[in-house]
């Protein structure tokens, strides 16, 4: 009985101990505080806040898991933004005593240092589109244009293909149907092979740009879901659903990296049919009317353009499923600087020129 008792006590004494370490590193707190929002390029000041009874021998601060400055006590310390990337960031505060640390975190979110220049477009040109494609992934190539039709259905009109079609005419060169139950998403030419995603079903498939044929299949484990995807001669970017936009290894097709979407209010989420133009990413915003225009370096978006009634809705024949059928594919022509824009099932493609409101 008296082993029991000395038992529990030595217990309650452990607890207590614990208690008192919780308390004092509860009683250092960090500034700034959670959630705090600043401008790419502001100095975000970095400082903690400790009790009299504590006299670090130094503190640590840490971004993420970079160190990016120290004090001997709880001086302000700076921390530039402006060759950051956008997006939420740990701020961690080590202070150091007796031989020991305390950790304190915060955390920031990293905006764009302006809000995007407002765009407008004319149209130059049309040209066919094919109404039974559900426009996923869109580009121009060898002269041709490439796409992924995304559906799946039991029937041959409601399935996912890949296809080569004629600019001029519309007319499809080459199809190959995919598998019933797979649903297409964006593709991207890579050389002499084309790239594919699918939508939830975590795998990517390979072709042989002028046969069709598959040569390889990939586990595409990186991200929500696949969504677009475009290349700029190194490596491969992909978006999810989300604002994040992942660099792809373009023969492994494992991750490399990312970048957060941001303009000066917040996330650009559903980034969604993507084309590479001059060093900058162009990408359809779902459900929306609106490209956005990124810095493939720090995911600031740098202009959006409004892209509202190039397809008006009272030109749209009785029954179109306008909730469905949303503008989504960007195609550029690099020798001639020819930019391509179309939707899901639409009737048409444009030849736009992006200008100033």
């Amino acid at each position: 009985m008296n082993k029991r008792i000395a038992f529990f006590a030595l217990i309650a004494a452990l607890a207590y101990g614990c208690t008192n370490n919780d308390k004092t590193a509860g009683d250092i707190t960090i500034s700034p505080d959670a959630g705090t929002s600043y401008k790419s390029g502001d100095v975000i000041a970095a400082k903690v806040n400790l009790p009299g009874d504590i006299k670090p021998d130094s503190v640590v601060y840490l971004l993420d898991s970079t160190r990016v400055g120290s004090a001997k006590d709880s001086s302000v310390v700076k921390i530039k933004t402006d060759s950051l990337g956008l997006g939420a960031r740990v701020i961690t505060a080590k202070v150091y005593q007796g031989g020991k640390s305390t950790d304190v975190t915060t955390n920031v979110v990293l905006l764009s240092a302006k809000a995007p220049e407002e765009l407008s477009y004319t149209v130059e040109k049309t040209f066919p589109h094919d109404t039974a494609s559900y426009t996923e992934g869109l580009q121009y190539a060898d002269g041709v244009i490439y796409e992924s039709d995304g559906g799946v259905s039991a029937s041959p009109e409601g399935r996912s293909s890949l296809r080569k079609a004629d600019l001029n005419t519309g007319k499809v060169l080459k199809i190959r149907d995919g598998d019933p139950k797979i649903f297409s998403e964006g593709l991207s030419v890579v050389g002499d092979k084309i790239v594919q995603l699918t939508w939830t079903e975590k795998i990517g498939y390979v072709y042989d740009k002028k046969t069709f044929e598959i040569i390889n299949k990939f586990n595409n484990n990186v991200g929500v879901e696949g969504w677009g995807l475009c290349f700029d001669g190194t490596k491969l970017y992909m978006d999810d659903s989300t604002n994040r936009i992942w660099f792809l290894d373009k023969d492994k097709f494992n991750a490399t990296g990312f970048i957060d979407v941001y303009d000066d209010k917040g996330p650009i989420n559903k980034l969604n049919e993507m084309e590479y133009i001059n060093g900058l990413i162009y990408a359809n915003v779902y459900e929306t009317d609106d490209i956005v225009v990124i810095n493939p370096k720090t995911g600031s978006v740098l202009q959006r353009i409004n892209m509202a009634n190039i397809y008006p809705l009272n030109t749209r024949p009785a029954g179109f499923d306008n909730d469905n059928n949303v503008l989504n594919g960007i195609a550029y022509d690099k020798a001639t600087s020819r930019i391509f824009v179309t939707g899901k099932k639409w009737p048409k493609m444009y030849q736009v020129k992006f200008v100033k409101k």
